[in-house]
């Protein structure tokens, strides 16, 4: 689950977690993820977290890969992650654009 750490993403891990689902959350920020994932493990769920920035092909590869090395396989994927600076798209930098393109749309 990318964006697994705060709000939606952190519901829905919960959710998840509750319906017996295995998880692999990540998120950017190490300081959000990793009490989010020791939270549900306190509750006895089976959750790893991996810090992952879904613009970054390399690290989205490698959370891939230790999914299917600690799970053999992916059955559900929630792409959660985004991100808008909270501006209007026409205020918005290009480089800012951009970033809001590679994150909640590629990422």
């Amino acid at each position: 689950m990318t964006g697994g750490s705060r709000g939606l993403g952190a519901e829905f891990a919960e959710g998840l977690a509750e319906a017996g689902a295995s998880l692999m959350l990540c998120a950017r920020r190490d300081e959000w993820l990793v009490p989010g994932a020791e939270s549900l493990r306190a509750q006895g769920f089976t959750v790893h977290a991996m810090r992952c920035d879904v613009s970054n092909t390399s690290d989205v590869q490698a959370v891939v890969n230790a999914t299917l090395e600690r799970f053999g396989q992916i059955d559900i994927l929630v792409n959660n992650a985004g991100i808008s600076w909270g501006e209007q798209p026409e205020t918005m930098t290009v480089e800012k654009w951009q970033k809001v393109i590679d994150v909640n749309l590629t990422g």
